[in-house]
């Protein structure tokens, strides 16, 4: 009997091959090469774990709820792909880069276009709600130079965890956003109010997995950045809050170590005064390194 004839029938030895077989003239390679990873390892895996029908089923109903909930403001399917890694591993993979520049984190659902240009060192908080907080740093190359004409877009949740995108009754549009372009000294600066974790969504099939893992859906407080500049490789990141109780037990593992930073509680009432804030207030600085574009 030729090789041919062996994977011609399905049999559960031979699945994955007969399937990936009916393959070999497809005119997308990428899409085969794809395919036939996919169906190599969810075929190992249902092998490995051998599901009875029951079992089976209910996960067909689980993918199908997935999609039946998912809509144009709420996307399950990337929810789902969140709390399982693989869109931060996706996202790693994607953003490579040298030793010594920032690494990516996930963008988050959050992101909007259009968002208003504020002048250095303005405030982002359109509402006088939340501790206050003052967030600097520089933007630099990996040689430590100074990046000028760098633009900064920075959003954030609010001192009780929405965005005001998630609140379009209670916080005015594009409050807790902005972006800013730095000068020759590569500095940025910009006050805010101190971030608070808060639930990524759990009332859906989503949530229910992590229920039944005994998995949190929590996300600890992070500021977010875009930096961009001619030349450089984009950033897509997040500072996190180093004092947060949710740092090793991120829900969609967007937390890297070098992301890290400390939020400090300024007890001064002559800076306080100078920079127009109350006292005390809240400080982060970290700077944010680029690569070049072509790294």
């Amino acid at each position: 009997m030729s090789v041919a004839d062996n994977i011609a029938y399905f049999t559960e030895e031979n699945s994955a091959e007969t399937v990936i077989d009916r393959m070999r003239d497809a005119p997308d390679r990428r899409l085969a090469e794809v395919m036939q990873s996919a169906i190599t390892h969810l075929h190992a895996f249902v092998k490995e774990t051998e599901p009875t029908m029951a079992e089976w089923e209910q996960a067909i109903g689980f993918l199908t709820a997935t999609g039946q909930i998912s809509d144009a403001k709420r996307q399950e399917w990337i929810l789902m792909s969140d709390v399982l890694g693989v869109s931060m591993l996706v996202d790693t993979i994607n953003s490579r880069r040298p030793s010594g520049a920032t690494e990516n984190t996930v963008l988050g659902p959050f992101h909007v276009e259009d968002v208003p240009h504020r002048e250095m060192g303005s405030s982002i908080a359109d509402l006088d709600e939340g501790e206050p907080l003052t967030v600097s740093g520089r933007v630099l190359d990996i040689e430590g130079n100074p990046v000028a004409g760098a633009a900064i877009d920075v959003w954030q949740a609010s001192h009780d965890g929405f965005y005001d995108n998630q609140q379009p009754d209670v916080q005015p549009e594009h409050n807790l956003r902005g972006i800013f372009t730095t000068k020759e000294d590569g500095r940025y600066w910009y006050k805010a109010v101190k971030p608070a974790y808060y639930g990524i969504p759990n009332d859906g099939p989503v949530g229910q997995l992590l229920g039944g893992l005994g998995r949190n859906h929590m996300r600890p407080a992070h500021l977010h950045f875009i930096v961009s500049a001619p030349g450089f490789d984009t950033v897509v990141t997040h500072i996190f809050d180093g004092g947060d109780p949710y740092l090793t037990n991120d829900a969609v593992f967007g937390v890297k170590r070098s992301l890290i930073s400390d939020f400090v509680q300024v007890d001064d009432a002559q800076k306080a005064g100078e920079l127009g804030l109350p006292n005390p207030f809240w400080q982060v600085e970290a700077d944010l390194v680029l690569a070049p574009a072509n790294a």
